[in-house]
């Protein structure tokens, strides 16, 4: 059960970062740092605040706290991220520490408890936690995406007015394996 856990929720990583960089595809650089209102966050700035988060909850990820001393939450609302080029940077990087971290848990240390903001959690919450947040938060991005895009968004999931389409092709397969993510859409 804890194998098949971390491959489900790994292939869960894998879809929203898939979700993420399916919207930055379709934008221009300027579309990156696009803000509704002053209020509201630019695509780079929920990148910076994702990066920062990635960074504090998944370095040394079975050690210390996942909220570490060094992170500075409120900068990662600010627009640092100046270039599609940095904030690729950025996304690859929190992605490369969350996927080293997953791949560091197994089957002596997955009832190990971990810590975020001295909060005790099994890995499987501190996972649920994230997996989650980073769903809300690229759901955000591909939001954006779509509001800058319009008419010329290209869709992520199930088009407009197609689901009979999708659903007629899943059909036809008959019963088989694969990842529920593929039917997220």
């Amino acid at each position: 059960m804890q194998k098949d856990y971390l491959d489900s929720v790994k292939k869960q990583f894998e879809y929203y970062k898939s979700v993420g960089e399916k919207t930055f595809s379709q934008l221009d650089e300027t579309d990156l740092f696009w803000q509704f209102n002053e209020a509201s966050n630019s695509i780079s700035v929920i990148v910076n605040h994702l990066y920062g988060n990635m960074k504090s909850r998944w370095t040394n990820f079975l050690s210390s706290d996942g909220e570490k001393e060094w992170r500075n939450r409120d900068q990662e609302f600010e627009s640092v991220i100046k270039t599609r080029a940095e904030l690729l940077t950025k996304w690859n990087e929190g992605w490369v520490c969350l996927f080293d971290a997953l791949n560091s848990v197994n089957e002596e240390n997955f009832n190990q408890k971990i810590y975020i903001r001295n909060q005790e959690h099994s890995i499987i919450q501190a996972v649920n936690r994230q997996l989650a947040h980073y769903a809300y938060h690229i759901g955000q991005i591909a939001y954006i995406g779509r509001m800058i895009k319009s008419n010329h968004w290209t869709s992520l999931t199930i088009p407009k007015g197609e689901s009979k389409t999708f659903n007629k092709q899943k059909f036809s397969k008959g019963k088989h394996g694969g990842h529920f993510s593929d039917d997220l859409k």
